[in-house]
């Protein structure tokens, strides 16, 4: 089994999380992608979050797809952290090839997340191109850090199977969408 697991607040889901989705799905060769909706993002203010129930089945609406899983994982073990996620699911996963699926604009701020070296070490990522992050994304900590371990986009379905650290773009489709424009009433 070879999942693809697509964490975020999800609030509200839209399209580009649909389009990254189907991208990873297609691209990578996965069988199932999880959307893990997380209580909430420790580097951002969660005071107006709306309740994990509300996003999940938002969520739910949209991606209409068999094939992309909505749960609420995290809440369910306690895990405020990715790296507590993923440390959880390959314990308890065993045999499955999971890869993390993060959008580009995420990518630039991925070392503030805590473990950041971690995430990096314990499975595949897929970075999926996202408007304006394609040029930026060069100069990430992350990317400079770790540019020996990036596998050329053609060779794309091999980063499941590929030892991390091993990270990957990914282009296709893309939606201008964002949860913070549309939260603001800017799409």
């Amino acid at each position: 089994m070879r999942i693809g697991l697509f964490g975020g607040s999800f609030n509200p889901p839209h399209e580009g999380h649909l389009l990254a989705s189907r991208l990873a799905l297609t691209r990578l060769g996965l069988d199932r992608v999880w959307w893990l909706v997380t209580p909430g993002n420790p580097l951002k203010d969660t005071r107006r979050l709306p309740p994990l129930a509300a996003r999940m089945d938002a969520a739910r609406r949209l991606a209409r797809d068999p094939r992309i899983v909505v749960t609420g994982l995290e809440a369910g073990i306690g895990a405020r952290y990715t790296a507590d996620t993923l440390k959880y699911l390959r314990a308890r996963c065993l045999g499955v090839r999971f890869v993390w699926i993060m959008g580009g604009d995420n990518l630039l701020q991925f070392h503030r997340w805590r473990d950041w070296e971690e995430i990096m070490r314990a499975m595949p990522i897929a970075i999926v191109d996202r408007p304006g992050a394609a040029l930026r994304a060069a100069s990430a900590k992350a990317v400079q850090r770790f540019a020996w371990a990036r596998l050329d986009e053609r060779e794309a379905r091999l980063l499941c199977d590929a030892a991390p650290p091993a990270f990957a773009y990914l282009h296709g489709p893309r939606s201008a969408a964002s949860s913070t424009a549309l939260r603001a009433g800017a799409c």
